[in-house]
């Protein structure tokens, strides 16, 4: 068995509007049964995706804040991954008017209309903070911190690395995880770009694009499809 783990983006490939389908569950629990890792890698905040997704323990590791934070479902234990959240750049971004905002352990995130205001702030105060977009929407989060160094982390805790690994996503802030793995899998509802650098795109969109990715996976470990 070549790959041991898969690596999922949560919103737009797992989730549909936030939310997932039994059959992708059911998909999931095959990874699961086949003796094979499940790590979710997400820009949730961790309390937000557990409010939305009671089933994530079906995984084995949830990264979230866009590899700003380690979530182990079988303890409730979050770590930390990355510098935690700086009160005066919150506040700095309040006095510019920036809303909606969301404040998480390490991530401040807004939309893109605010993508400026965000850069003076960081500027102003100094902060090695960087910015990644995602649909619209803009994250403030450590240099050097994304959905790569938080799978990494988490596929270090269980023993593997990226090159045992099939990663899944849609969206821009997925490039750096996918590309980190052995074989890069696009949903069918995927931007253009990602497509474009994915070893595979599948033919369903978002929850059916993973139970896709998963009977390939189980039935033949990707042999007929990912070659690298």
């Amino acid at each position: 068995m070549r790959f041991l783990a898969l690596a999922c983006d949560y919103d737009g490939t797992l989730a549909s509007d936030g939310r997932v389908e039994a059959a992708t569950l059911v998909a999931l629990r095959r990874v699961r049964e086949s003796a094979r890792r499940l790590v979710l890698v997400t820009g949730r905040q961790i309390d937000d995706l557990l409010a939305t997704f009671p089933e994530a323990a079906v995984f084995d590791r949830v990264v979230g804040e866009n590899g700003a934070t380690l979530y182990r479902p079988e303890t409730g234990e979050v770590t930390l991954l990355a510098a935690a959240t700086d009160p005066g750049f919150v506040a700095a971004l309040r006095a510019r008017g920036v809303e909606p905002l969301s404040v998480g352990r390490a991530v401040v995130a807004t939309l893109e209309p605010h993508r400026d205001a965000v850069l003076e702030a960081i500027h102003e105060l100094d902060l090695p903070l960087a910015l990644t977009l995602n649909k619209g929407a803009v994250m403030a989060l450590p240099s050097g911190v994304d959905k790569a160094t938080g799978l990494r982390a988490a596929l270090y805790e269980l023993g593997l690395s990226p090159r045992d690994a099939v990663a899944l996503g849609d969206g821009e802030n997925d490039q750096p995880f996918l590309d980190c793995c052995a074989c890069a899998v696009a949903v069918g509802n995927a931007l253009p770009t990602l497509k474009q650098r994915a070893d595979y795109v599948t033919h369903a969109d978002d929850g059916g694009g993973v139970a896709e990715l998963v009977a390939l996976l189980v039935d033949d470990d990707l042999s007929t499809v990912c070659a690298r």
